[in-house]
């Protein structure tokens, strides 16, 4: 597995990173998204402080993560239910 050093820029700091080279997109692509977050938090909501707009960042994304979690936990479940009822039917069609 090829492994990338990448620098990443969040919040004025440059943070080294090594990364698989599978993963140096997303990171960037994050770190893109962290940027635009802190910007909108210093324009929209008064943020002067890049460690405030830092913690907004964390509860806004954190919260995020949570919501797919639970999300594609009610889908899992919906999947799974409707499976069962088809594994019903066809066993009725069996018999």
């Amino acid at each position: 597995m090829e492994v990338r050093r990448i620098t990443i820029s969040i919040a004025g700091r440059n943070y080294p990173l090594n990364v698989p080279a599978a993963e140096e997109e997303t990171l960037r692509k994050v770190g893109k998204q962290i940027e635009v977050m802190i910007k909108d938090f210093e324009q929209n909501f008064d943020v002067r402080d890049k460690q405030d707009a830092l913690a907004m960042c964390a509860l806004k994304l954190g919260t995020n993560a949570e919501v797919s979690v639970i999300t594609n936990e009610k889908n899992i479940n919906a999947s799974n239910e409707r499976l069962m009822k088809i594994n019903q039917l066809l066993e009725e069609l069996e018999k």
